[in-house]
């Protein structure tokens, strides 16, 4: 695709769908650019990110699950061959900076990531309440870390990662046992077990994971607790 460009015409605004249409001709085909290429390795694809929230999109007309169907429908056309794979960068609510450094840095560009490493906090400094190190895999109760097993911290981190959404019971077994060793899932009550497990550990901050009778549980963040993301914070994967 050395002379072509991804263009949306009026009708693929409406398809939501994207096409390759030429460039305007030049004189002659430039040659490859491999100076920068360190000697014994070769290019195995790229990362385009994408810096846009959804409520940018939606002013947009679209969704971000759109864009990333546009986009590799695309791909699927101009090279059948090409594998993707597509997820969603998360931040802080009120994370400030442009949208595109944001998720550079949420996916662990080394580029953003070298700029940003001069000006981190202490992060070893960890305060009063619940202090969830979604990056380190850590929590801290009032100062004091918690003893959360590896499947207690996934559980915890599965409902911060989804602040504010009620998850069923089915979805926390099908995406946290999914990969299990032994082969078999629990049944959805034995999350309950799990979910009072984590909750004993969390103490008087056991309310941030909440109950919705009859769907499955939702994590409510209040004032007591920080959340530390980190770089390359895990996302759902949405797409």
């Amino acid at each position: 695709m050395s002379n072509s460009a991804l263009l949306t015409s009026p009708a693929a605004r409406t398809a939501r769908h994207l096409h390759a249409v030429d460039d305007q001709p030049v004189a002659t085909a430039a040659a490859p650019t491999t100076g920068s290429i360190p000697v014994g390795t070769a290019p195995r694809g790229f990362a385009l990110y994408v810096g846009i929230d959804e409520l940018k999109a939606a002013a947009d007309g679209v969704s971000l699950s759109t864009l990333v169907t546009a986009l590799r429908q695309t791909l699927a056309e101009l090279a059948p061959h090409a594998e993707s794979y597509a997820t969603v960068a998360l931040a802080p609510v009120a994370a400030g900076g442009r949208d595109v450094d944001v998720v550079r840095l949420a996916l662990h560009e080394p580029s953003a990531v070298a700029r940003t490493k001069a000006e981190q906090p202490d992060e070893d400094h960890v305060a009063g309440g619940v202090t969830i190190d979604i990056s380190r895999r850590r929590v801290h109760i009032d100062g004091e870390p918690s003893a959360l097993t590896f499947k207690e911290f996934e559980l915890l981190q599965y409902l911060v990662l989804r602040e504010g959404r009620t998850i069923e019971r089915t979805e926390l077994v099908s995406s946290l046992w999914s990969h299990s060793d032994d082969g078999e899932a629990p049944g959805e009550r034995t999350i309950d077990v799990h979910v009072r497990r984590l909750r004993s550990k969390l103490g008087r901050y056991e309310d941030i994971v909440r109950t919705v009778r009859g769907i499955g549980y939702r994590f409510d963040r209040h004032a007591d607790v920080v959340i530390r993301f980190g770089h390359g914070t895990p996302s759902p994967d949405r797409f």
